[in-house]
């Protein structure tokens, strides 16, 4: 390598940004992933016992580590390597590249590193299937997406699984240390500043560093406070895909806190939402469902709240509106809760499926011809409302399955009056029942509503 070229490398490397000078160098080096590098961890056990790298998946949030974990199991491994991105690869250059792992003549085999593999599309997918089953290269993939919906089952059932995590705060105050050991110099920012600094990362160490950076490059002449640390970086925007996990994942710990009474926490999902530019009408939506699934009839009034709120954010939209939203979410998370209708749901619906052809009783349809009369539609028919109680205590399964129960209230709510109302009728019906036994004739005629009702 001639001397200018050494040069050019050299300068090169010190104009590279501080997360790639940062990178580290050996595996024990390597921040907040101790769980799974650990001797028991488990691809610390495959490094421990020096056996072969299966290929695999690195599934974690952006800046935990992915790319420097993938470039050091290759140096560990002793292997030819390279990497390539999904966003700008395609099937072209992967077969160039397999072509070349093909006629690797090293003891090791070709690791092949491709980020933001969940980018590839089913065909690019499916190319890599013949050379992983060979063995023609060890396949690290790294994806920000749930492997399960973003890769093909095919490739994943040849790959292994392993989960990164964000870096929690010990490992964003050691790499921080890390860069004032480099740069000789303790960063110029309070106590309170460097905490709000760990928060900005949000475990995203390249977020760290790249703020690092931008304080570094600074002349300050004091140390920074909360506010001026504010102004500098202008704090990011959460990370949040609104078509991706982190879409279903927010809007299912929203639902999960209403459903469990947390009505702070409730709140705060939905502002975290709200901040990352979730449509709110989606949201208004789960809040619908939220009303029948969660809350049922324990408060018949949960569904028209969240229905008013709806209307008012479609009247108002945003930022007014937003207060509607705030104002359905409290009110479902300190409602009481029922799901008693959702189960009914359920038990009803299979019970359809499975006596779907049965007919009505002959006294729940109506006749209005004289062919269906003399066929015994509606007849026995009795109107509820000639009963002293407004209730007949007819049957009105269908013809041969017995009677079943589909909803039990709760005793929260509403719905312990629900259950009043159902146990009276029970025993209105039994009383029916026992008196069928006795022969007693309870055909008094039809009246004219009955006739009404009839037609």
């Amino acid at each position: 390598m001639t001397q200018s070229l050494i040069e050019t490398i050299e300068v090169a490397e010190q104009h590279a940004p501080l997360a790639e000078r940062m990178r580290p160098q050996r595996l024990q080096d390597l921040l907040g992933q101790e769980e799974l590098l650990s001797p028991e961890g488990a691809l610390g056990r495959i490094i421990a016992e020096d056996a072969p790298l299966p290929s695999m998946i690195l599934w974690g949030p952006p800046g935990c580590g992915k790319t420097t974990l993938a470039r050091l199991l290759a140096k560990y491994q002793k292997a030819p390597f390279e990497s390539i991105s999904a966003v700008f690869g395609g099937v072209a250059e992967l077969r160039q590249i397999f072509a070349r792992a093909k006629s690797n003549s090293a003891k090791s085999r070709f690791v092949l590193f491709v980020d933001e593999i969940h980018h590839f599309s089913r065909a690019q997918q499916e190319a890599f299937l013949p050379v992983v089953e060979r063995g023609t290269i060890t396949l690290i993939g790294a994806t920000t997406e749930n492997p399960s919906f973003a890769l093909r089952a095919a490739l994943l059932s040849r790959c292994r699984v392993f989960v990164l995590k964000a870096l929690r705060e010990e490992a964003l105050e050691a790499l921080l240390q890390s860069c004032e050991r480099a740069h000789a110099t303790p960063l110029p920012l309070t106590s309170e500043a460097r905490r709000q600094l760990l928060d900005y990362a949000e475990g995203d160490a390249r977020t760290l560093l790249n703020s690092v950076e931008v304080i570094t490059r600074l002349k300050i002449a004091s140390p920074l406070g909360r506010d001026e640390l504010a102004q500098i970086l202008q704090r990011r925007s959460p990370i949040y895909d609104k078509n991706q996990e982190a879409h279903y994942n927010l809007i299912s710990a929203l639902h999960k806190a209403i459903r469990g009474s947390d009505c702070d926490a409730a709140l705060y999902w939905l502002a975290r939402m709200l901040v990352a530019g979730e449509k709110p009408l989606f949201i208004a939506r789960r809040l619908i469902r939220i009303a029948y699934e969660d809350v049922g009839l324990a408060d018949p009034q949960a569904a028209q709240q969240t229905l008013i709120a709806w209307q008012v954010y479609e009247r108002l939209g945003t930022p007014e509106g937003e207060i509607a939203l705030f104002s359905a979410v409290a009110y479902l998370a300190t409602s009481p809760k029922s799901n008693a209708i959702y189960r009914a749901e359920t038990k009803a619906t299979l019970a359809a499926q499975k006596n779907g052809a049965k007919m009505p009783p002959p006294h729940a349809v109506n006749a209005p011809t004289e062919l269906m009369k003399d066929l015994g539609y509606a007849k026995g028919y009795e109107y509820d409302h000639n009963n002293p109680q407004g209730f007949s205590a007819q049957d009105y399964f269908p013809v041969g399955m017995p009677r079943e129960q589909y909803y039990s209230p709760s005793q929260r709510g509403f719905e312990r009056e629900v259950e009043k109302r159902l146990e009276y009728w029970q025993r209105l019906r039994e009383g029916k029942d026992k008196d069928k036994g006795k022969g007693k004739d309870k055909d008094k005629g039809k009246s004219k509503d009955e006739e009404e009702e009839a037609k």
